[in-house]
């Protein structure tokens, strides 16, 4: 059975896949509200998408203020099997550098103004051992050797609350942890997915260096802000590229078994019945093989 995809952009992604053209506008309602925008459906090749824009249009919607459980549920609720995330960070190594992009394997989740689960009326503790389906991660992996672009395989994302970014002392605190990246967007958005048994992955995009590195003192505050958006554009062009052929390419993988499509199988603790009506309904395309 062929599975959907969907794809979730950040930074500018959001509206350059929207922009591929041929799609259709849909709006989805969820129990939780909802989503950052209309999500585009379209057929890439032999392989049905659905796009979303994380922050909506014209980038309105800041990371906290993202409608996590809206857009995951959407995408489940419209058959989508697998989904690939895309989203702008800072570079915490300096062999990661701006323009290259990044297949994180682990996640370091700081926030703490998010709902991050579905499951508000029942019991539900999903494996989160590895955040990122392996079986997704390893087909983008595959997808990005025709590419000339430096694709980095594995590290660890630090998802900060934001909007503002790290002071120089949490910038080495996160390189101290281990930490590989930093961005605002990943969480609880991949928790959230698997809880959906949704295989998951994010193509990073790295602009910058964070503040843990000193920034050219040859260039000004606006020159190196252009900078930055410059690099977040050609990484932009880069992640567009790589997700395009990772979606041709979906055959070899849209029948392959992943552990996040039975994540669910042993994480429901409640007791069916004391499950009421109206929670098995609204959350019936997460539960109801279960229940």
């Amino acid at each position: 059975m062929a599975g959907k995809v969907g794809i979730i952009g950040g930074s500018g992604l959001g509206d350059l896949l929207a922009s591929k053209g041929g799609s259709e506008d849909v709006t989805v309602e969820t129990p939780f509200g909802d989503c950052s925008d209309k999500i585009k459906l379209a057929q890439w090749g032999s392989t049905q998408v659905a796009v979303i824009n994380r922050h909506g249009q014209g980038h309105a919607i800041a990371p906290s203020k993202v409608n996590y459980r809206a857009n995951i549920f959407a995408l489940k609720k419209l058959g989508c099997t697998h989904v690939i995330a895309s989203g702008a960070v800072g570079s915490l190594r300096e062999e990661i550098r701006p323009k290259d992009l990044v297949i994180p394997d682990q996640i370091i989740d700081k926030t703490n103004r998010r709902v991050g689960t579905f499951f508000d009326e029942m019991a539900v503790h999903v494996e989160f051992a590895s955040p990122f389906c392996p079986v997704l991660r390893k087909h983008l992996l595959e997808s990005a050797k025709s590419l000339k672009t430096k694709v980095h395989d594995g590290g660890t994302y630090v998802c900060m609350e934001g909007p503002a970014f790290s002071t120089r002392a949490e910038s080495e605190m996160h390189r101290l942890w281990g930490g590989d990246l930093i961005g605002m967007t990943a969480m609880p958005e991949a928790k959230l997915a698997r809880e959906a048994e949704l295989s998951y992955a994010i193509v990073c995009l790295p602009s910058d260096y964070d503040c843990w590195r000193p920034s050219r003192n040859d260039l000004d505050k606006h020159e190196l802000t252009r900078e930055i958006m410059g690099n977040l554009q050609e990484a932009t062009r880069n992640a567009m590229a790589l997700i395009t052929h990772a979606v041709e390419g979906f055959d070899a993988i849209a029948d392959a078994p992943s552990p996040t499509h039975s994540a669910l199988e042993m994480a429901i603790w409640t007791s069916p019945d004391v499950i009421n009506a109206q929670t098995r309904q609204e959350l019936a395309p997460l539960v109801a093989k279960y229940l």
